[in-house]
């Protein structure tokens, strides 16, 4: 699931109504992390900023900011903010958490349609070639 689209320079956040907003915030800013929009080491916008931008309570953003901090994704420094973890074994862990979290949605979608497993590599093939 992706919450935002990027329109310009600035992102705009959409959120589902299947899983917590907090939630969804954590998976959005794990996102930009894994992409390097936030790369490994870097300040991250303060959760008021943050919380403007997805136009969510501030508490919110805080909440998802904690579950974070929690994982060992981001870490804060006092009075200096928060920032993206420098483990980058961390952050490619998540990368493939989320891959194959992808991965295994898709095979569960095809199936329902359906196909075989055969016919799904056969699909994934032919869109690569």
């Amino acid at each position: 699931m992706r919450i935002s689209d990027r329109k310009g320079d600035t992102m705009a956040w959409k959120f589902s109504g299947d899983k917590a907003v907090y939630f969804q915030i954590m998976e959005e800013i794990k996102l930009r992390i894994i992409t390097g929009m936030y790369p490994a080491g870097s300040r991250l916008p303060s959760v008021r900023d943050l919380a403007e931008e997805a136009r969510v309570n501030p508490n919110t953003m805080q909440k998802a900011m904690t579950e974070l901090e929690r994982e060992d994704m981001i870490v804060s420094q006092r009075t200096a903010g928060k920032y993206v973890t420098y483990d980058t074994d961390k952050i490619l862990s998540e990368k493939n958490r989320m891959a194959k979290e992808q991965t295994e949605s898709y095979i569960s979608s095809m199936k329902k349609l359906g196909f075989t497993e055969n016919e799904i590599i056969g699909i994934i093939k032919e869109r690569n070639s």
